[in-house]
């Protein structure tokens, strides 16, 4: 099975692409990290860290503190691909989060980004 650069880049340098989509729509910087934090399960502090070491995606999701159950509730196409028919669990982690922020970016509310 081949393996995905994505994986080994650093999630600190695809970040600053997360907030800029966000921004770009009037969203903010604090919506991005609520929504990684509600995903992943890490603190601010937590996040902020795994920015400063510039851990790996795969690093990133596999030191994550609790992913969200609530997270097989986010469908949809990214990439062409369908976020639920994705086998390979860590392209699907980062599929996920991506399908996050394209929903901030075209204006859904965060109570239904974070699937309340």
């Amino acid at each position: 099975m081949t393996r995905h650069r994505i994986y080994s880049m650093s999630f600190a340098s695809v970040y600053p692409h997360y907030i800029a989509k966000a921004e770009k729509k009037g969203r903010t910087k604090a919506e991005v990290d609520e929504i990684i934090r509600w995903l992943t399960g890490y603190s601010s502090d937590e996040l902020d860290r795994q920015l400063e070491k510039k851990t790996s995606f795969e690093d990133f999701f596999s030191a994550a503190p609790q992913m969200n159950p609530a997270r097989s509730l986010i469908t949809g196409v990214i990439c062409g691909v369908r976020v639920e028919d994705i086998e390979e669990r860590l392209m699907q982690e980062i599929r996920y989060l991506d399908k996050l922020i394209d929903e901030l970016a075209k204006g859904k509310a965060m109570d239904k980004i974070l699937r309340r």
